[in-house]
């Protein structure tokens, strides 16, 4: 009887701080559907996928020389995916952001380091209590050069062994980024009383703030 009622604790718990859990369905509910309202067109983009993209923008907008982050999917082959779709798994897709950065202030490298220094990018298709393919860590790029800015630092993440066990984000062309809902917008932002948010997104957050200082805005929340 114990080791059920232990059971069921650790199940009550990982269901409440998953990113697809039903916490998130009622504040969707609740939220606005606005969306990003701005011209970012002279800056450059940045593409990648480590987990729920509530952390992944959360950790990519507190970094110097990133104008905006957007939530969104990408790495699949569905047209117009929606979050239903991506979030139960039932798609292709993962999900993902879209870094808009000025390179005269943060680099594609940088970027890049703060990819895999903000995730474990030896777990696969899991982040924490996220599990499953829309999870995976995912580094996309958009020409040669910045494939072997990618495949160099895994090679130096390796040849260090910063990882105890192999590295397995998928290194992939992109391709097209589909913007989420908009009630998946800042979402860290707007609901920091949320279960997940407090229980995974704030600690993640916390953790790469506190390994990268120098990469920090100075009014990084």
């Amino acid at each position: 009887m114990k080791i059920a009622k232990i059971a069921f604790v650790l199940c009550t718990i990982l269901i409440s701080t998953s990113c697809s859990s039903k916490n998130k369905i009622k504040d969707e509910a609740k939220a606005t559907t606005e969306t990003v309202d701005q011209d970012l067109s002279k800056y450059e983009t940045a593409y990648f996928a480590s987990g729920c993209f509530w952390c992944v923008e959360a950790v990519f907008e507190s970094v110097k020389g990133v104008k905006e982050v957007v939530s969104g999917y990408a790495g699949g082959t569905e047209k117009n995916p929606t979050y239903e779709q991506v979030g139960s798994g039932n798609s292709t897709h993962a999900e993902a952001v879209v870094v808009y950065y000025n390179p005269k202030e943060v680099s594609f490298a940088t970027l890049v380091k703060v990819f895999f220094g903000s995730q474990d990018p030896t777990t696969l298709n899991r982040q924490g209590p996220d599990r499953g393919t829309q999870y995976r860590s995912i580094a996309f790029y958009k020409n040669k050069s910045e494939k072997k800015i990618i495949t160099d630092y895994i090679t130096k993440l390796t040849n260090d062994k910063v990882f105890s066990n192999k590295i397995v984000t998928e290194v992939t062309a992109f391709t097209t980024f589909y913007e989420a809902e908009g009630y998946h917008q800042d979402y860290e932002k707007k609901h920091p009383n949320n279960s997940y948010i407090k229980n995974v997104s704030v600690p993640r957050l916390n953790r790469f703030k506190s390994k990268f200082p120098d990469l920090l805005k100075k009014n990084a929340h």
